[in-house]
């Protein structure tokens, strides 16, 4: 699988990772809501699975599984414990429309000894980099 830049109509750079298999898009950009329904689509009827780096504000957008775009997001420099993964469900209203369950997730040497992101400042950073990215609209 080949990453390759491209950049966005915001001039931030955006790389995508195609193979037979998966998609994936690493943005630190809104992704338009054509892109997240073909993301969506792609494996899962209802959902997306997702990375956020809370160190450079970037989203890994896709695949089908976490460690795919974790891995994506490592290959391009970011940091394992900047890293924390979850699924966004485009059609569902308020606070369900994340979950924050992975296993990207399980690291006891930052305290998160579950699948869950069990630190609320963590979650909620998350959750307004998501939203901020594949939902703008309901961004707070």
């Amino acid at each position: 699988m080949d990453a390759s830049p491209a950049f966005s109509r915001a001039g931030l750079v955006r790389s995508v990772l195609m193979s037979a298999e998966e998609t994936i898009i690493v943005t630190s950009a809104p992704l338009s809501e054509g892109e997240l329904r073909r993301l969506v689509g792609a494996f899962f009827d209802d959902m997306v699975k997702f990375e956020v780096d809370l160190g450079t504000g970037r989203i890994a957008v896709g695949g089908e599984l976490h460690a795919d775009g974790e891995a994506l997001l490592l290959e391009q420099g970011s940091r394992q414990e900047d890293l924390w993964g979850g699924n966004f469900y485009p059609d569902r209203a308020g606070d369900d429309r994340i979950e924050f369950t992975s296993l990207i997730n399980i690291r006891p040497s930052q305290g998160n000894r579950s699948m869950l992101i069990e630190s609320l400042e963590i979650r909620g950073r998350v959750r307004s980099l998501a939203l901020g990215l594949l939902a703008p609209e309901s961004a707070e």
